[in-house]
């Protein structure tokens, strides 16, 4: 690990004049992803600035909105009774991340900037365009079975590693930031990127702006799930996952959300296939349609193939268990 220069913050504006002399300087809030980048020489902030002060740390409801600060802890949020009454998707997907341990320490800022879990952007030896630009995509031709179905590029077929940023995509939750220009809000739709030529930005966030809030608006999506298919049952990454959440009249399927994670280089919404069912029947046949559709352009590389059946059997698995169909 390389030298750095720690300091502690108080207030936002000390932060953001942090940022604006340190180039190259990174916030610490749990820093249970930036240590372990440092750690392997992925990442060399030559300044960590302390954010734990500041003033991010509750979960209130107020105009028809949960609003969860920034350093807010993951088990924290997932317990609280606020999330658990109005966004019972989220508390699903966070708990589904991660071990308890970790869950203690990371926060829910951080949980949205966590990078990806590819291997070759961890192996300093190993050319990478998110690590190293211009470097190569080591995963295109080698081990990419963990790797992205929808929006590649040439340039890389990483994935979002993120459980709780998959529920938030479908909650249509927004990203408020602090910057030099004051503070503007993101659509959480918005706020990952797709890797492009570009695949060493994971997000939209500006480098000198500090996220403060993640609010969701309130809705009738009572019926919830998140489905994760991963190698082993606690503490593994995704191979896919589905949050699901439904209003329904009846058998009848009057809204819904769905999502997916460990396909695409950020969460991954599903709207063609939440169209399709609006106003249908909760069935399996019509599951089974929208799940089609939510595969259109998905492609594979050699070791990720079997991503083309389990993901759509796993959105499938999902809206059953969400609509409470049995067959």
């Amino acid at each position: 690990m390389n030298n750095f220069q720690y300091s502690r913050v108080n207030n936002p504006s000390s932060a953001l004049a942090e940022l604006a002399k340190k180039p190259n300087a990174k916030l610490l809030a749990g820093g249970t992803n930036l240590i372990d980048l440092m750690k392997y020489g992925v990442m060399a902030p030559d300044r960590l600035i302390d954010i734990n002060q500041l003033p991010y740390n509750e979960v209130v409801k107020s105009n028809g909105m949960l609003h969860i600060g920034s350093t807010v802890r993951n088990s924290i949020a997932s317990a609280n009774p606020l999330v658990l009454q109005h966004q019972p998707l989220l508390s699903q997907a966070m708990l589904s991340g991660a071990s308890a341990q970790l869950r203690n320490k990371a926060t829910m800022g951080g949980n949205l900037l966590q990078r990806t879990r590819c291997p070759y952007f961890y192996d300093t030896s190993a050319p990478c365009n998110k690590r190293t630009p211009g470097t190569g995509c080591s995963a295109l031709a080698g081990y990419n079975r963990m790797h992205a179905i929808f929006g590649a590029s040439d340039s890389c077929i990483a994935v979002n590693p993120s459980d709780m940023n998959v529920a938030l995509v479908a909650l249509d939750a927004i990203i408020v930031v602090t910057g030099p220009k004051g503070e503007r809000k993101i659509n959480m739709a918005d706020f990952h990127r797709l890797p492009g030529n570009n695949p060493e930005l994971d997000s939209t966030l500006d480098k000198r702006e500090i996220i403060t809030v993640i609010s969701i608006p309130d809705h009738k999506l009572s019926k919830t799930t998140y489905l994760k298919v991963r190698d082993r049952t606690s503490y593994a990454f995704a191979l896919v996952s589905v949050a699901v959440a439904l209003e329904m009249e009846g058998a009848v399927i009057k809204d819904i959300r769905l999502a997916m994670g460990g396909v695409a280089h950020k969460p991954w919404r599903l709207l063609s296939a939440e169209q399709l069912l609006k106003g249908k029947i909760a069935s399996v046949a019509n599951f089974k349609m929208a799940a089609a559709i939510a595969m259109e352009g998905a492609k594979a590389y050699q070791h990720n193939a079997f991503k083309l059946k389990l993901a759509p059997n796993s959105i499938l698995q999902a809206l059953k268990t969400a609509s409470g169909i049995k067959a």
